[in-house]
């Protein structure tokens, strides 16, 4: 009897792990607003009703697959830092963290900007959205953890760890569209430079 249970429950998983698959590259195609059901069943070859089994919306989707993403995410960064012997190394460790994790998967940076379609988060539900920000702000919370260990105050370590994630944002969006090669530079050194422009004035 479990044994029934666990195949059919892989099996389960498995259609589903497909949905999201699919409904990855729909959505890198034309967009969640330009996406459908229909098109998301197409391509994982499934009829409409069977994905309605799985999700009520491309929407819920589109939520589950960032879901995913910041999970995956959220582990890549506390798979970095052991050992860090400093709170400026600990930094250090976990800005590369959520840093190196977006640039070797520039797709999961769409998602979780909602690039796929305009910068809003239309569609989503504003429960979801808190949702999928708190497990975002997990990700970055070490490094304003380390910054506090500075001395800094709550507020000083808030708004630093803001200013960080803001510019290793800007210098992955100038990598992921190439913008970048303009100026001759590299997205990786200039992250390394900012860093240690904070640190040297942290101390």
């Amino acid at each position: 009897m479990d044994t029934r249970v666990q195949r059919q429950q892989a099996a389960s998983d498995g259609r589903r792990a497909l949905v999201l698959e699919a409904a990855r590259a729909v959505f890198d195609e034309l967009g969640i607003e330009g996406a459908s059901i229909r098109e998301i069943a197409k391509r994982a070859g499934y009829t409409p009703g069977a994905i309605y089994s799985y999700f009520e919306s491309k929407e819920a989707i589109y939520g589950a697959l960032l879901a995913d993403s910041l999970e995956r995410l959220n582990a890549a960064v506390a798979a970095t830092g052991e050992g860090a012997a400093s709170p400026g190394e600990r930094l250090r460790a976990k800005a590369h963290g959520w840093y190196g994790f977006f640039a070797e998967n520039p797709r999961d940076l769409d998602l979780g900007f909602y690039l796929v379609h305009g910068l809003q988060p239309r569609g989503l539900t504003s429960e979801l959205n808190t949702r999928l920000n708190a497990r975002l702000h997990d990700a970055l919370a070490p490094c304003e953890t380390a910054l506090a260990e500075w001395g800094l105050s709550e507020e000083a370590a808030r708004s630093e760890n803001t200013a960080l994630f803001a510019h290793g944002v800007g210098l992955l969006l100038l990598q992921h569209t190439g913008r970048i090669r303009m100026f001759g530079q590299q997205a990786t050194p200039l992250f390394d430079h900012y860093i240690d422009g904070l640190l040297q004035r942290l101390k």
